[in-house]
């Protein structure tokens, strides 16, 4: 009888575990650009040393999987790997929905540049929109 209740509550146990992997589905967070007047929204071509405002909205996609970080990052021409810019950790109601209005100066050198907006959530889960500036 012991070996039998041993089993069960190891069967259960499987059982209940796989009914909260189930309730948890494991969505990425939500990001966009603000499409608005004044705002910068898809990719561009612009002088150099010239200033735009790109808009982030951003919102968590599941219930108790709220945002936890925010990350700004730049890759210029033809770099393999870009490099953190603005970094921000939200809580509060920044946990639920975060905006953010960055003002952005191009260099004063032709060439690209590619901005990466990215927000992480409670789970780890990432989701990020991308800006390419081609400066003339």
């Amino acid at each position: 009888m012991k070996k039998f209740s041993f089993y069960s509550l190891i069967a259960l146990s499987l059982l209940t575990a796989s009914c909260k992997k189930e309730e948890d589905e494991g969505k990425v967070p939500n990001i966009s650009f603000k499409v608005a007047s004044g705002y910068v929204s898809s990719d561009i071509s612009l002088s150099k040393d010239t200033t735009v405002t790109v808009g982030i909205i951003a919102s968590k996609a599941e219930d108790k999987d709220v945002l936890i970080s925010f990350d700004e990052s730049v890759t210029y021409d033809a770099a393999a790997t870009g490099t953190s810019v603005y970094s921000e950790s939200l809580t509060g109601s920044n946990g639920n929905n975060y905006t953010k209005d960055i003002s952005i100066k191009t260099r004063s050198t032709a060439g690209t540049e590619k901005y990466t907006f990215t927000v992480i959530n409670r789970d780890g889960l990432k989701n990020s929109v991308t800006l390419k500036i081609t400066v003339n």
